[in-house]
């Protein structure tokens, strides 16, 4: 073969050579860990998860870029119980971060600022950016979700108020995640209620990322980021009410429920029952179901609800004992929020069971399918449930027979 026969064939081998098609780049795991908070002077402490006031210090201490926080109310202990504050160390943290250049914005709702100002006075005199967002006006409700997001890439969702009670005194129970995906999608969450926060259109979406959807993860093989309340979110397929139930739906053998409160009956006296009624199929497939509420919980309409779901599902009432140290208003309940299906799929999120959580609220959550996280929460409510601080709620007495 000629020289110049054989560079003609090179050539022409190369053009026909498959072109190599760029791939998106894979997504990173989500990596995650379970972060309870537990009321002093009780057997509640669980030493294998991280507690959260260590998590959202170390959170904010090591944040490079940005740190937002969106919180239902920001409340630091009162004089005489400031030396066991935990929250105190968090504070002063968020202050140093904005002093070394860290971008910090807080959100809040409206509704505790006049009751509880001096937290927020005192981040915004350190220079940091509040802004109140009145969820009455906008959303019929109140903005009721509890997270940061640190760098893009921490984020932290809980029943965590930012309250030093929260901290010391009260059983929570929230998760903090790893991952640029699940980050980004609470991120547009997190900008559509500070833009609407600081005077944008009622309708604002802030929707600078494309949906996700379910994100691989390490401890959970799948997570998904849900939210509340329907037409407020930047992706409407993440609402958690359909979610939830669906979950309930597919329940096979158990379920494992914590709450701090459950109506059937909304705040404007109409009839919620979805949630009510998926626990009942759940129950008529012969699904086990046991249901953890807290004190604060037993209430009217509350407690008839309970008793009324007492003939299917176990229930029993969680109650914690009062502090040595005295009386702390607002204190010594459990207020976690959590779902465990089949031990093997779960729900950590902020929202109480009641019609105005899901329709009326801002409020997030995590659903975590497969992997050790939704065993070892089925091991913390089953901890919960044999703890001698609960104990069974008994059905209605009976009426009286008519004479």
């Amino acid at each position: 073969m000629s020289r110049l026969a054989a560079v003609f064939l090179c050539a022409t081998l190369l053009s026909c050579a498959p072109v190599k098609v760029p791939q998106a780049p894979a997504i990173a795991p989500v990596t995650l860990s379970l972060v309870e908070s537990e009321p002093v002077e009780t057997n509640l402490d669980r030493p294998d998860i991280p507690d959260a006031s260590a998590v959202w210090l170390e959170m904010v201490n090591g944040a490079k870029r940005t740190i937002d926080v969106a919180q239902f109310y920001a409340s630091e202990a009162e004089p005489q119980w400031i030396a066991s504050s935990k929250l105190t160390p968090i504070i002063d943290a968020l202050v140093s971060a904005h002093e070394r250049g860290v971008k910090v914005r807080f959100l809040v709702d409206e509704k505790f600022v006049p009751q509880y100002p001096g937290t927020i006075d005192r981040l915004k005199k350190a220079g940091i950016e509040v802004r109140r967002i009145d969820g009455d006006a906008i959303f019929g409700g109140v903005e009721h979700a509890k997270y940061f997001i640190v760098d893009g890439f921490t984020s932290f969702i809980g029943s965590q108020n930012f309250d030093w009670r929260a901290l010391t005194h009260i059983q929570e129970m929230g998760v903090c995640l790893h991952s640029t995906e699940f980050a980004h999608q609470l991120q547009d969450l997190f900008d559509t209620d500070w833009a609407i926060a600081g005077g944008a259109s009622m309708e604002a979406r802030m929707r600078k990322h494309p949906p996700a959807g379910a994100l691989p993860g390490v401890e959970a093989q799948r997570v998904e980021l849900v939210a509340s309340p329907k037409g407020w979110l930047p992706d409407e397929s993440s609402w958690d009410l359909p979610r939830i139930i669906a979950l309930l739906d597919g329940a096979k053998q158990s379920i494992q429920l914590q709450v701090l409160k459950y109506k059937t009956i909304d705040r404007s006296g109409h009839r919620f029952t979805e949630i009510d009624d998926a626990i009942r199929r759940a129950a008529a497939r012969g699904v086990k179901i046991r249901f953890i509420i807290s004190e604060w919980g037993m209430k009217d309409p509350s407690i008839q609800a309970l008793r009324d779901l007492t003939p299917v599902v176990e229930v029993r009432v969680i109650t914690i004992p009062k502090w040595s140290g005295g009386d702390i208003p607002f204190a010594r309940v459990a207020h976690a929020k959590y779902l465990v299906v089949d031990e093997n799929v779960a729900w950590i999120g902020t929202s109480n069971w009641e019609g105005d959580y899901f329709m009326k609220s801002r409020n997030v959550g995590v659903i975590l399918h497969e992997g050790t996280i939704p065993k070892r929460l089925a091991k913390f409510f089953d901890e919960n449930w044999t703890n001698g601080l609960v104990t069974p709620v008994l059905p209605a007495p009976a009426p009286n027979p008519s004479p």
